[in-house]
């Protein structure tokens, strides 16, 4: 049961709500069984003709119902005692009934919660997981987890949730009522029933297994789907449809197999209880009309008849039970996948309660920083000052470690080894979001929203007033070409913006960056994938943006960072050149190669 007690923790804030439940379960289900019960007297007005006898060695319950039986036809008469008794079952059956709904109706929003707190909480983890854990894991199984498994749970675990209470309950109050009417009987009953649930667990074994490979493959598609939608130009430039078509039609086929065989299983469960449960329903009826034949038990044939129509009550709620169980176990494969991800450390400590960093002052300082990262070192003994006001240059080849060492200051990494100084205070000691609200990045590659152009300008700064927004667009050089749109600031940009043409999309990011008001900008070359107009109007603003910054320039092109007040030579994760442009051109050494190499002068 470990594994259902997040599902039991949301549940705990509702104990109340539960135990209103647990209480119309108990009555529409005791309401069910007096009204089956009332076939006792029903019988014995039909067949027998005489009046009723109590006998002394009969069971105190049968005693009871027959002096009612007695009372009943001695002061309304037989066939007015029988419309009696069947408006007493129709009275009951509505009790039954309403009392049944009433913990339906109770229920219900509980199981809702449950899913959408589900959602919710996996929804915030993945905000909250530090960006490394996002290169191991592959886009389409994390959406797969917060779609189909959710789906899965709900269906699954959450959609039986109420057989959980009702169907047990049911079967121990009507197996109380039997032991009451025949014990011998039920004795015998309550050896049988342990082989129905031995069947039903063989059976059900081998689901969770099936549903880990299902959950499996599903991700596997989802991220075919996912590659296709981001690369159709590659793939049709490139003629590689048939590929791709034969990939996802492999993962699409392994993933039929595999559920039809959790079908087979899970479809199997259901017929075969009712076929079990009807034979336990004859061997009943065989054992006990012999013991009623051979007068071996005090009992009349109408309440025998009355015992087996109790007993036939067990059934449906034996099968529903066994059904649950069924998909509890396949259900149990998606809550462990999402468990997998609600369960992953933080390894970032957001320190709610650090200090608050209002305003950058003086300089940010590297410490003999080092990261490494799944033993791999990526960034060695790093020295580093960036003054306020300066702009800090990050050059060197793939791999060398300058998009990492960026990302430590607003720590989407914590260092391994050493610290990073703001203002003279280790950042670890600042509260996360202080830290991060004092930066403005621009990413190599602009990341947008399927929204307006307005929103995703307003971004960091969602109370900006329409005349900050286009202030700040001017400042990005986007004003212009927003006003030739359509509907102007209030036109939608599409999925990540793909409305929108390279030059453009990149300058919003930059009036993003602007409207947010940052004293520290983080800029990863955002002109290298662009035109050449393009990345004049893009240069000339990121110019006007980091004009009175403190800015730390990840350069791809070198001609963008001639005037940086000094440049970072980075190799293999360690400072091998620093200074400026004209004292590294000087010194004919690594960063010279570079600007020879992109021929720059």
């Amino acid at each position: 049961m470990r594994k259902y007690s997040r599902i039991f923790n949301y549940l705990s804030p509702y104990k109340a709500k539960l135990l209103l439940y647990v209480l119309f379960t108990l009555l529409s289900i005791v309401f069910s069984i007096v009204s089956i019960g009332m076939l006792m007297p029903f019988l014995e007005l039909i067949f027998n003709n005489k009046v009723v006898v109590i006998k002394a060695d009969e069971n105190q319950l049968i005693q009871i119902v027959k002096t009612y039986l007695g009372n009943l036809v001695s002061n309304k008469g037989r066939i007015p005692a029988l419309g009696f008794i069947c408006l007493l079952m129709i009275f009951f059956i509505l009790l039954k009934n309403f009392f049944l709904y009433l913990s339906y109706y109770i229920l219900s929003p509980l199981k809702n919660k449950i899913v959408t707190q589900f959602r919710e909480d996996l929804y915030d983890k993945v905000l909250r997981l530090p960006i490394g854990f996002f290169n191991e894991k592959r886009k389409g199984d994390l959406m797969s987890r917060m779609t189909n498994d959710v789906n899965e749970v709900e269906n699954s675990v959450v959609g039986t949730l109420e057989g959980w209470i009702r169907d047990p309950l049911t079967i121990i109050i009507t197996l109380g009522f039997l032991f009451i009417i025949s014990p011998r009987l039920t004795f015998f009953l309550l050896l049988l029933i342990p082989i129905l649930g031995l069947v039903i667990g063989r059976i059900t074994k081998s689901l969770k297994q099936y549903s880990q490979q299902v959950a499996h493959k599903y991700g596997e598609t989802l991220s075919t789907l996912d590659e296709t939608l981001g690369s159709l130009r590659v793939i049709k430039a490139f003629n590689v449809e048939k590929i791709l078509r034969s990939k996802f039609v492999s993962n699409n086929t392994d993933l039929l197999q595999v559920k039809n065989k959790i079908g087979f299983r899970r479809d199997l469960a259901s017929p075969l209880s009712e076929v079990m449960g009807v034979t336990l329903f004859c061997a009943v009826l065989y054992y006990g009309g012999s013991l009623v034949i051979n007068q071996e038990i005090a009992m009349e044939a109408s309440v025998f008849i009355g015992y087996l129509g109790i007993f036939y009550n067990l059934i449906n709620p034996a099968k529903a039970l066994s059904t649950s169980f069924s998909n509890m176990r396949k259900g149990t494969a998606a809550i462990g996948r999402i468990e997998e991800i609600l369960e992953t450390p933080i390894l970032l400590d957001e320190n709610i309660n650090g200090k608050t960093i209002q305003t950058f002052v003086d300089k940010i300082e590297f410490k003999s920083v080092g990261f490494s990262y799944d033993d791999n070192l990526i960034l060695n003994q790093i020295q580093l000052i960036v003054e306020k006001g300066k702009t800090i240059a990050l050059v060197g080849t793939s791999g060398a470690g300058k998009t990492t060492l960026a990302d430590l200051v607003p720590r989407f990494h914590d260092a391994t080894e050493g610290e990073i100084l703001i203002d003279g205070i280790n950042i670890k000691n600042y509260s996360l979001q202080s830290v991060r609200n004092l930066m403005s990045i621009v990413t190599q590659e602009p990341i947008l929203f399927n929204d307006t152009i307005a929103n995703n300008i307003k971004l960091g700064k969602p109370d900006a007033s329409e005349e900050e927004i286009i202030a700040a667009a001017k400042v990005a050089n986007a004003h212009h070409f927003i006003l030739q749109k359509e509907n102007g600031y209030n036109t939608n940009i599409g999925d990540r913006g793909n409305k929108l043409s390279g030059g453009e999309k990149q300058r919003l990011t930059i009036a993003r960056a602007l409207l947010k008001n940052p004293p520290i900008l983080i800029l990863d070359e955002a002109t290298s994938s662009l035109d050449t107009e393009s990345e004049r109007l893009v240069q000339d603003a990121i110019n006007n943006m980091m004009k009175n910054r403190t800015s730390i320039v990840i350069a791809h092109r070198l001609s963008t960072i001639r005037n940086a007040d000094e440049i970072i030579v980075l190799q293999k994760g360690k400072i091998v050149e620093r200074g400026t442009h004209e004292q590294l051109s000087l010194q004919k050494g690594y960063y010279n190669k570079l600007v020879e190499m992109q021929d720059v002068s």
